[in-house]
C-alpha cells in the first residue's frame, strides 16, 4: 500500500469513525456537566486507571497542573467527580468519579476502550505503540494541542 492509499482510507473512515463517536448519547447523569473532549479523557483516566491526585493527572493529559485544578474544580461541583485527602499525604487531594455517577460513565466509555482492545488486540507491542505514535503524529501535524480540548 502506498502513502497516498493508506491517506485515501484514512481520510474515508475518520470522518465515519468521528460521526459515529458524535452519536454517542451522553448518558443522563452527565449532561447538565458541559462535557468537552479534555473532560472525557480526564474521566477515561479515572476510570482506567483509578483515582489520582492533580499532579499526575495534569501530567498525563499533558496539561497545566492549574487548568486540570480547574477542570476537577468545576466537575466537582457538578457532582462528577469527587476529591478526598490523600490517607498518605493530608496535602494532596485525591480525585476519583462520583460513585453515584460511575455506572454512568462506565456504560459510556467502556465501549471505545473495548474496541481500542479488539483493534490492538492482534498487534505486537510495537505496533500498537506505532499506531499510537501515527495518532499522535497527526495529532501534531494538525495543530491541535491538549489545551484545545
Amino acid at each position: 500500500m502506498s502513502t497516498d492509499d493508506a491517506v485515501r482510507e484514512l481520510l474515508l473512515v475518520m470522518p465515519r469513525i468521528i460521526g459515529r463517536i458524535k452519536k454517542i448519547a451522553v448518558p443522563e447523569p452527565l449532561r447538565s456537566a458541559e462535557l468537552a473532549p479534555r473532560h472525557l479523557s480526564l474521566l477515561s483516566l479515572l476510570l482506567l486507571d483509578g483515582p489520582q491526585t492533580v499532579s499526575q493527572l495534569a501530567d498525563r493529559l499533558e496539561l497545566a497542573p492549574t487548568t486540570v485544578s480547574l477542570i476537577v474544580g468545576d466537575l466537582s461541583r457538578k457532582g462528577v467527580l469527587d476529591r478526598r485527602e490523600d490517607e498518605d499525604d493530608r496535602r494532596r487531594r485525591i480525585v476519583d468519579i462520583a460513585s453515584d455517577v460511575r455506572p454512568a460513565v462506565e456504560a459510556w466509555l467502556q465501549p471505545g476502550a473495548a474496541a481500542w482492545r479488539t483493534a490492538l488486540a492482534p498487534l505486537s507491542p510495537a505496533e500498537q505503540r506505532l499506531v499510537v505514535d501515527a495518532f499522535l503524529a497527526y495529532e501534531a501535524a494538525t495543530g491541535v494541542t491538549a489545551e484545545d480540548g
